[in-house]
């Protein structure tokens, strides 16, 4: 690889929570930049493709492609519209934790209706999204597994009325 410099880079959870914590020598160079950019705009786009677009071998792409995969870089994944797959009611929750952050935020993380749940600083301590078939099931994801965790002393849901944007391909630095 040109001149590129080994990052070290803390993998993000994979779908089920996968690579969680993962460390991984990967290096982030231009093409393995292209590649991402790339396949953040169209996660279909062919090796042979995507080979000729950015002016290697389709192998050296599919090697690429893997060592940002295995290196917990990427993912590469079909998004979908919950709704036109029969879950109608989908929320953002805010939870003020008491106790250890992280192992509060990994237990939420194991409910599988959780899709996406943020550790940060202002008025919540954690952001949790969550993706249900309806008001009955949200009220007993809220009920019976969010607020029976212990440390989670309060939970403040936003129900999300439409989706208006939604979008992965904020390209690299």
């Amino acid at each position: 690889m040109p001149n590129a410099e080994p990052i070290r880079a803390i993998a993000p959870p994979a779908a089920g929570g996968k690579n969680r914590g993962v460390t991984a020598d990967v290096a982030l160079d231009e093409i393995n930049k292209q590649i991402i950019e790339h396949l953040q705009r169209d996660g279909r786009m062919s090796y042979a493709t995507l080979a000729k677009t950015i002016g290697l071998s389709e192998a050296a792409v599919r090697q690429r492609v893997q060592r940002l995969l295995d290196g917990g870089l990427m993912q590469i994944v079909a998004v979908t519209d919950p709704l036109t797959l029969g879950f109608a009611r989908q929320a953002m929750v805010g939870l003020k934790v008491n106790g250890d952050l992280r192992a509060i935020a990994d237990e939420i993380a194991a409910i599988p209706e959780v899709d996406y749940v943020v550790i940060c600083a202002g008025g919540f301590d954690l952001l949790v999204e969550l993706v249900c078939t309806d008001d009955e099931h949200l009220l007993d994801l809220l009920n019976e597994k969010v607020r029976t965790i212990k440390g989670v002393a309060v939970c403040e849901t936003f129900m999300y009325l439409k989706l208006a944007k939604q979008t992965y391909a904020w390209g690299t630095r």
